[in-house]
């Protein structure tokens, strides 16, 4: 089919032709592209699910967003509910089976393989954001005393059930992991050689409660396309594999981003208006009262402000111009700790080099302002005034940007969920005090 002709035609394709007729297209789309289809408000989604083999189902289920495969599911009977979950890894069962109540998921283990059930109920006992319960269970595993000639046999019938085949593992008789060799390294290697002669010894795994974003770390430091989960023993109990990691990076970069903005990460973007009011407001009425002490600030120097009314022109400029400072700063650093970036080692050089920034940037803003200010009111003084109070806003903003997403982590506090808000604060409120306090000092000469 042609790609360019695939968004316009597919819709159509899967609505107006017969199961039948469909099957000699179905190979050549994938399970993504059929569910934007089935995403759209005007396709009836159980009409066009039904003219699909079951295999097809299952692969679409497992590209959809978690909040969505319920409802999805819903449309069937029980029984083709079932036939749709076994044939689906068991990383993405548990995922299904996470949201569902306690009820329907022992009905639902129950219609698994004894195996497979097993293997699905330990994965539900992980934490959905932590190495285990990202990984799958259905990994190839060998013995070092295969030969080449015995594992390749062995990949012909269990190859087919893996999340992945890129990696072999090799384990002892407790399902401790020895070693890893590539499927490249096994088909270029003589049909008598032993696995232990050709496999890796030092393999990088992942501690089944390690938090995904260190995962994702992790995957990023190595380039690997997936990686071994093992307990505190060493024993190997699944495979993360990158497609689980690049879900993890987007869902961590979108959590981040609406913290920033106050807003929950449970909203969606076309979710109903009580929700997103729920996610919203209680951030607002934290803004609400950082804006009243800002204004409190503002109001212990009113008598200044009434005698020099043109500082009540420059006060957002100073304030605004440091939020903007404090955010880049803080945006900096709240991303160097979720990547891993920032550590220990380099905290005081990143502190040191905030600061320069800081007090570069407050110069190079200051002498503008200054410029302006002078022109503006035909006062010397006045320039001064509003460049020395930039400089000074512009370098506690740095500071701040970097010091409040530093201690709420060692809190234990999301540095994305509350920095915004305690910068912002800092920012205003020391804007108009250096602005309004160094404006009083000097009063008698901008009267």
């Amino acid at each position: 089919m042609n790609d360019i002709l695939m968004d316009s035609e597919l819709k159509k394709l899967l609505i107006y032709n017969s199961a039948e007729d469909l099957l000699q297209y179905l190979e050549d789309i994938h399970p993504a592209d059929i569910l934007e289809v089935l995403r759209d408000s005007d396709v009836d989604k159980f009409k066009v699910m039904e003219k699909l083999p079951i295999e097809l189902i299952a692969n679409i289920f497992e590209e959809m967003e978690e909040e969505e495969k319920e409802d999805f599911l819903n449309l069937f009977s029980e029984l083709e509910q079932y036939k749709i979950v076994n044939e689906m890894t068991s990383d993405e069962i548990a995922d299904l089976l996470a949201n569902l109540e306690p009820e329907r998921i022992i009905k639902f283990l129950g219609h698994l393989g004894k195996e497979e059930a097993e293997d699905v109920k330990e994965l539900l006992n992980y934490e959905d954001d932590t190495a285990g319960g990202l990984m799958a269970s259905e990994f190839l595993a060998i013995k070092e005393t295969m030969t080449v000639k015995e594992t390749l046999k062995y990949l012909q019938t269990a190859g087919i059930d893996a999340e992945t085949a890129y990696y072999l593992y090799v384990l002892d008789e407790k399902d401790v992991l020895k070693g890893i060799i590539s499927l490249r390294e096994l088909v270029i290697a003589t049909f008598p050689t032993k696995i232990g002669e050709i496999m890796h010894e030092k393999v990088k795994s992942v501690p089944v409660e390690m938090d995904q974003e260190e995962v994702a770390t992790l995957f990023e430091k190595y380039g690997f396309q997936a990686m071994p989960v093992t307990d505190e023993k060493g024993e190997m109990l699944g495979v993360i594999t990158i497609d689980d990691i690049i879900e993890v990076v987007r869902e961590e970069a979108t959590e981040d981003i609406l913290r920033l903005g106050g807003v929950n990460e449970g909203e969606v973007i076309d979710g109903p208006a009580l929700a997103s009011v729920k996610s919203r407001l209680p951030w607002l009425y934290v803004n609400l009262i950082t804006a009243i002490l800002a204004g409190a600030t503002v109001g212990v120097f009113s008598s200044t402000i009434d005698k020099v009314v043109i500082l009540a022109a420059f006060n957002p400029i100073i304030a605004g111009m440091g939020g903007n400072a404090g955010t880049q700063s803080l945006t900096l650093i709240v991303r160097g700790i979720a990547l891993g970036e920032f550590t220990k080692e380099n905290a005081k050089k990143v502190f040191r080099k905030e600061i320069l920034v800081g007090l570069i940037n407050g110069i190079g803003i200051g002498v503008v302002i200054a410029i302006i200010g002078m022109v503006w009111s035909h006062k010397p003084v006045f320039g001064i005034v509003v460049g020395v109070s930039m400089i000074g806003n512009m370098c506690v903003a740095t500071i701040v940007g970097y010091l409040v997403p530093v201690i709420l982590k060692k809190l234990k506090v999301d540095p994305a969920l509350a920095s915004a808000v305690f910068v912002t604060t800092f920012t205003d409120v020391c804007g108009f005090f250096f602005f309004l306090g160094l404006a009083t000092l000097l009063l008698k000469y901008l009267v």
